[in-house]
């Protein structure tokens, strides 16, 4: 098992779960991945859940604020790039028509970050590393394992992550979207088309499971949703989307073989 201790920037390094219910989500995701969750004093009269795997950092979750439960909003995952000069990325977001949602903060002595919008309107972080380096296990069962954009206007969201970051990219036969960073492919970009519905353009969290058809099982016995059942996925393996009790939604997936090694050092 190898333990992140550095990522390159460029890469995804974090994903935090945002939710109307911190405890309910606490036992869901326990329930389901295993996870020990420790809270963590934020400063502000509120707690911050550090999700762990054998007392290693795999996720993060808080507490929605009130005016966003107001209006109606679901639970939601963000997922951040790494970055070690997080005021010169903001920077470039705001130059290749992305939107900052606030401007770069220091979160305690953790890190510095902000949210944005790129210009199909999904949102991202970006995470500059002090103290938290981010998720210290990925790529394994029960952690993260995938980023993936899925917005209406693939053509802008290559051009904006490129300018923004460096990403190139390459299309598979099926027009899926694999987005390199120095050559390692690290997340996935794919179109939403008219079947979709309703769906925001949007960045979703993969978890890497044993056994997709097990975790539905759970999820569902645990109080959550399964949107998108058992889904092949080529050669690849296996899929499904689904949703936590208080509207979080995530993908779970199992892999013919084994998960690409972490991307950090």
């Amino acid at each position: 098992m190898q333990i992140v201790k550095q990522y390159p920037d460029g890469v995804f390094n974090w994903v935090d779960l945002t939710t109307t219910d911190q405890e309910g989500a606490k036992a869901f995701y326990s329930g389901l991945f295993g996870w020990d969750a420790v809270d963590v004093p934020t400063g502000m009269g509120s707690m911050y859940t550090m999700f762990k795997i054998d007392g290693k950092n795999v996720a993060g979750g808080g507490p929605m604020q009130p005016e966003m439960q107001a209006q109606g909003m679901p639970s939601f995952w963000a997922s951040y790039i790494k970055h070690d000069d997080v005021d010169a990325v903001a920077a470039k977001i705001s130059a290749a028509g992305g939107n900052l949602m606030f401007p770069p903060m220091d979160v305690m002595q953790e890190g510095r970050m902000t949210m944005a919008t790129d210009p199909t309107g999904a949102a991202f972080g970006v995470w500059q590393p002090k103290n938290h380096i981010g998720a210290q296990l990925v790529n394994i069962p029960n952690t993260l394992v995938w980023n993936e954009l899925q917005t209406r206007d693939t053509e802008a969201a290559k051009a904006f992550y490129s300018a923004v970051f460096g990403w190139t990219y390459e299309v598979d036969a099926s027009n899926y979207i694999l987005s390199l960073q120095d050559g390692r492919g690290q997340a996935g970009m794919m179109a939403i088309d008219g079947s979709w519905g309703d769906v925001p353009n949007n960045w979703t969290v993969y978890f890497m499971v044993e056994d997709v058809t097990a975790a539905m099982s759970k999820v569902k016995e645990l109080g959550g949703n399964v949107l998108v059942p058992l889904t092949p996925a080529g050669e690849m393996g296996e899929f499904a989307v689904v949703q936590d009790p208080q509207g979080g939604t995530f993908t779970v997936m199992r892999f013919n073989g084994p998960a690409s090694p972490p991307p950090g050092y």
